[in-house]
């Protein structure tokens, strides 16, 4: 029988991501195993998710003043005391400094609500959603792209989708939608890494154009 593919995910809030990877698994359509959940918030709701699926899960707080790359280097060493093959950021909301990330290179994804280049950082839906209402934009999307380095949200592309904006969108509406494509592509972008590798999923990222639902 085929190795599993050893999946460690972040978490800082409600984990539907982390939920679509679970159940992805857990339906065989993903040869992967998530073997911890990682949340730097104690009430993240993620972390039920991850106790309902028999997953373990650590919780890293950062405590005020903490120095950025102390905590970064603990992180670290608990992620891989779990050998992980890949390292998934779904919905993990701390910027991850080098010292973390020069342990893993070439292993962490994140999953982005917006589109490459448009609206890096947080609230990504919202301000996507006012550009929308002042016609600046006719759609926003959802990427999974690699993080090489401390770049917010710049890292080469993996995967994409647009998302169309609809003449009776609400904000609400909108990130149902979002949330919704945002399950798929992210599935989906894991098992291309699985099946493909990493420099196929970026070659197939690049060569695509765009997709819409």
């Amino acid at each position: 029988m085929k190795k599993l593919t050893r999946l460690v995910v972040m978490i800082s809030g409600n984990g539907s991501n982390l939920q679509a990877i679970l159940d992805a698994c857990n339906q065989g359509k993903l040869p992967a195993k998530v073997v911890t959940v990682i949340s730097n918030k104690i009430d993240a709701y993620g972390l039920h998710r991850a106790y309902n699926a028999g997953v373990p899960s650590v919780v890293v707080p950062w405590i005020k003043n903490q120095e950025r790359s102390r905590y970064d280097k603990q992180l670290a060493q608990i992620v891989a005391s779990f050998k992980p093959d890949w390292i998934v950021l779904a919905g993990w909301m701390r910027l991850l400094s080098n010292t973390f990330l020069k342990r893993f290179p070439n292993q962490v994804i994140n999953l982005h609500p917006a589109l490459p280049g448009m609206f890096p950082g947080t609230n990504s839906i919202s301000r996507a959603y006012q550009a929308w209402e002042v016609r600046q934009i006719p759609h926003t999307g959802v990427m999974v792209h690699l993080v090489p380095d401390e770049g917010v949200d710049n890292g080469p592309l993996l995967n994409q989708r647009i998302i169309p904006f609809l003449d009776e969108d609400t904000l609400d509406s909108l990130e149902a939608r979002v949330h919704a494509a945002e399950h798929e592509i992210l599935v989906q972008t894991i098992h291309s890494l699985i099946m493909n590798g990493l420099e196929r999923t970026i070659e197939n990222a690049k060569s695509h154009s765009f997709s819409s639902r």
